[in-house]
């Protein structure tokens, strides 16, 4: 998922990292090149997940999309007790910005997964807070006559080209009693006896 708009959403919501939220790909290259006072929050693009397809004839696909908000703030001791508080209070925080909020029009409300410490010494105490929101790969079906939206697979690429099914076109060769025996022992004999078109009106 995009984090620009999540960064956006939890500076003007949380007001006790005083808009200090930044973002990135990797927890790693942020922390390091990120120079803030804290409590501090850094918004990480961690990946996702697929199910198998769950229809036959076409590929649908649901994705869980998840990122960590990664929370820095003050330690006063090795221990974590000053930090301990404050952290749990900044997890309320996060979770009134975040847990149902939608950083775009396609997918799920986010939901809160977990959290764990990642790092505490005498100076500061890192936590990880994880979310995440599911979407479908694949077109949603529409009723009869309603336009389809834009492909999202290259099987629906593929089948947007093709000719559009405008008619059925049948050719009746009867099995019996309407055969020629000159030209076949049993029927059906080769001969179409009746031709009819169904047109498929939108």
């Amino acid at each position: 998922m995009k984090l620009i708009p999540i960064i956006k959403h939890l500076r003007n919501t949380c007001p006790t990292f005083a808009r200090r939220v930044y973002g990135g790909l990797d927890w790693d290259p942020v922390a390091k090149s990120v120079r803030t006072d804290m409590p501090a929050a850094y918004v990480i693009c961690i990946g996702d997940s697929a199910d198998p397809s769950d229809t036959q004839g076409t590929i649908r696909q649901r994705v869980r999309d998840a990122i960590d908000v990664n929370v820095e703030v003050w330690s006063e001791d090795e221990r974590g007790q000053s930090a301990a508080d404050l952290i749990h209070d900044l997890r309320a925080e996060l979770w009134r910005a975040l847990v149902g909020f939608k950083p775009d029009a396609d997918g799920a409300p986010l939901q809160y997964d977990d959290g764990e410490l990642l790092l505490i010494d005498r100076s500061k105490a890192v936590y990880r807070f994880r979310f995440f929101t599911e979407f479908m790969i694949g077109r949603t079906p529409v009723g009869y006559g309603q336009p389809l939206g834009p492909p999202e697979t290259w099987q629906e690429v593929v089948e947007d080209g093709l000719v559009p099914f405008d008619g059925v076109n049948i050719d009746v060769d009867f099995i019996g009693p309407i055969f020629d025996k000159n030209l076949s022992p049993t029927g059906p004999d080769g001969r179409i006896e009746i031709v009819a078109r169904e047109d498929l009106q939108p």
